[in-house]
This record gives structure tokens, sequence and C-alpha cells, in this order.
């Protein structure tokens, strides 16, 4: 028996057939830590990753130990050599849409043209960054136009540093990012002088840091480097850095396909989770950022090692239980 016909394999491992006992959707920390655990538990385990992880356009990650500074890339084929040691399957496609017949069986679908089916589904797709449309913003970002900095303040400490706002919640990053440089400006841009707090202004002025209003048309650069922030009314004001705040879109199409529970917060609907990712619907785990905004890398890999823990052991139980009942 081998592999269903079509879909290109990346890793090398003993023949399977179309059935598996896991399908991991997404191949970032998340899903690949979900497929170590699961694969280092001779659980047959598929995962399926389009290849668009979020953190692509950063040099390098910061924060997760014995890792601080490896690019993303770097980490990411590293991931998937290791589970392929224990006979993880990967493709290299899209899942395009999945559903849930009787009893364990999930079918998922992929670009390609072919179908898998699993006992149960791992879902880490992620999220997708919208940039405010500012010219020059796109074209920086991962370098001197950053988000986050726990991930890169420390590279740009010290430096004269810009904040984008889009909304008022924009006035908390500035005032986080005050502690990696006391040379910061908040530029309303879209928000409006009017929107801001009376806290809001004492914690900016306790903080130092500067306000100016007035929308921001473009970012100056000169030899491949940020030089300064240019304003609609002509004049431009030096900056080093900027941090924006982009607009998280959770990638939750398959989710909701499977009439996983949504809950409204702040960067949008994400599923209703138990603590080890558990979905509303029995047998579906969402992990890392397709779980919720704020996961880091390390956070990540954490939530999928914890999936992949708990689905073995699920499966276990269920397995045992039913060769009692026979």
């Amino acid at each position: 028996m081998g592999r269903p016909s079509g879909v290109e394999v990346v890793t090398v491992t003993e023949t399977r057939t179309g059935t598996y006992e896991v399908v991991v959707i997404g191949g970032g920390a998340a899903g690949l830590s979900a497929a170590l655990v699961l694969g280092r538990s001779r659980r047959r385990t598929l995962v399926i990753d389009a290849g668009e992880p979020r953190n692509a356009p950063a040099a390098h990650m910061q924060g997760y130990l014995t890792r601080d500074g490896m690019s993303p890339a770097e980490f990411l084929a590293l991931g998937r050599e290791e589970i392929a040691r224990y006979g993880v399957d990967l493709v290299r496609d899209r899942a395009v849409d999945v559903t849930k017949g009787e009893g364990d069986d999930f079918a998922v679908a992929l670009a390609g043209g072919e179908t898998v089916h699993a006992r149960r589904i791992v879902v880490a797709t992620g999220l997708k960054d919208e940039l405010p449309s500012v010219p020059g913003v796109a074209e920086r970002f991962g370098r001197d136009v950053i988000h986050c900095p726990y991930c890169h303040g420390w590279e740009v400490r010290d430096q004269a540093f810009g904040v984008l706002a889009t909304t008022p919640m924009s006035v908390h990053q500035a005032l986080i990012v005050s502690q990696w440089s006391k040379d910061v400006t908040l530029f309303l841009h879209t928000v409006a002088e009017s929107e801001l707090t009376d806290d809001d202004l004492r914690r900016l002025a306790a903080a130092g840091v500067a306000v100016v209003p007035g929308e921001v048309s473009e970012l100056a650069v000169e030899d491949d480097r940020l030089t300064g922030v240019r304003l609609a009314d002509g004049s431009t004001h030096a900056r080093e850095a900027l941090f924006v705040a982009p607009r998280a879109v959770p990638q939750t199409g398959l989710l909701e396909k499977l009439g996983a529970e949504l809950h409204e917060t702040p960067f949008g609907a994400y599923p209703v989770v138990d603590p080890t990712g558990l979905t509303t619907v029995p047998g579906l785990w969402a992990v890392g950022n397709a779980m919720g905004f704020a996961e880091q890398v390390v956070n990540a890999a954490s939530a999928g090692y914890r999936a992949g823990a708990t689905i073995n052991g699920e499966l276990l139980m269920s397995d045992l239980d039913a060769a009692v009942r026979v």
C-alpha cells in the first residue's frame, strides 16, 4: 500500500495509506511541535504545510530559549528534519476543505486534488497580518518596521522610535516600547487627538512619549534604511525604527467548516478551546495563532506539544475502551 497518489511528500518515511491517525494542518512551530510528539508516540501522522509562516519577513526570532536569534526559516527546516526521524509525513499543499464523517473520520481535501482521512485533526493555520496602507511599511516590515518589542526591541534599543497609531490602543504600544528607548514619538495618523483619554495623555507624558497629530503619508528611506516618517503636511520626523500594529486576521475557515464555536476578542474571532487546545468539536484541536493572537513561537511550540500529548492519550483510551466493548 502506498501514499495517496499525486501528493508531493517532502519527508521520506515508511509507506502510508491515505488514512492517518492525526492530520496536522499547518507546518509552523505549533504544528511541527504537535507532530513531533505524535511521531514519537508512534502515531501515524501527516503534516500539511502551505509554506506561509507568519514570521517569514523576520530575519531572526527571539525569546526562545537556546534558539534566540535563529532565523525562522532555519528553525522550521530543523523541525521538519526532526519529525521525519519519527516517521511523520509532510506534504507541501494546502487544506481547502475538511468534513466530519461517522465516528472518528475526518476527511481533508487538498488543493492538489487529493483527500486524506484522519481520526483527529490539529489546526495550526495561524493568522495573517494586514499592514497599514502607508507607502514603505510593507516593504520594510520585519526589518526596521516592526510590531513586537519582545521580538525585536533589543535589536533596536536606544534608537529613535516611531509608533504608527491605527487605533487608540496604539497608545499602549507606545508606552510598552518606551522600555527599550527613551526617544519615542507616537504618530496619531488616523486617530484623532480627541480619542485619547486623560489617562492616555498622562501616561504618555510620564513615559516621555511625544505625540504628533496628522496623517502619515509615507516613510523616508535612504541607503535601504528607515530615516524618517513623513506627514501629509510635508514635514518629516527623523526616526530609525517604526512600530506598527498589523490587523490580525485569524485563519479560522477550516474550524468554521467543522462547526467550531468562536468567541470575539479585540483582535478578531478565535475558537473556544480548553487548556489543551481542544475545540467545541470532538476530535478537533486548534493551536498556536489559530487559537489566539498573542502566541509567540515559544508559546505556539508549547501549545503544539500539549495538544500532541493529549491526543495520544485520548486515542489510546478510546482504543482500549473499544477493545473492552468487543
